[in-house]
């Protein structure tokens, strides 16, 4: 797909300011009425010579247990702190290091079905919350988990929960050679 200086100039931007593919889709769509697929997209990206900013490591990457790629191809080196920096704040909807429980307390279970019969999914099994709430949870065929069935409609696990669940879900995955 071709565009003029002035779309080109645009999407520059909206990479620059960070947004990402869907944001930058969204915005073709409502400004120049460019329906674009979301490879077409990263195709365009690509040829305009423009990378995005990732603001964090991918879902299937932590799943894996492999370092993040950096830019050539290679581990990411951790970068050092701008003046001004918090490295160590937690993104949103994160627990800070001191508000995590201490390894061991927490009161999540996580169990992986010997089969997996769900379509499209790499892995499944269930989760208990520490307050005795119940789920069916699956990684889909792109490593991304979730949550397809909970014992309480509406329920969202609190922070310290949910993290909980990530954790013991990527070392159960890991000791299961996922």
């Amino acid at each position: 797909m071709k565009l003029t200086p002035e779309q080109s100039k645009a999407v520059a931007g909206w990479a620059a300011a960070g947004d990402n593919l869907s944001a930058i889709q969204r915005k073709l769509t409502a400004e120049f009425q460019i329906s674009i697929t979301y490879m077409d997209l990263r195709f365009l990206l690509d040829d305009l010579n423009l990378s995005l900013k990732d603001a964090a490591p991918k879902a299937d990457t932590l799943l894996k247990g492999a370092a993040p790629a950096g830019p050539q191809g290679g581990p990411a080196q951790a970068p050092d702190a701008l003046p001004g920096d918090e490295a160590d704040e937690p993104l949103p909807g994160e627990l800070a290091e001191d508000e995590l429980p201490p390894a061991g307390a927490s009161k999540v279970t996580v169990s992986v079905d010997k089969v997996t019969l769900l379509p499209g999914a790499l892995a499944s099994g269930t989760v208990a919350f520490g307050d005795g709430v119940t789920g069916k949870w699956i990684v889909d065929n792109q490593g991304r988990p979730g949550i397809t069935e909970i014992s309480k409609p509406g329920y969202r696990p609190s922070p310290a929960d949910a993290q909980a669940f990530m954790m013991e879900l990527s070392r159960t995955l890991q000791q299961r050679g996922f």
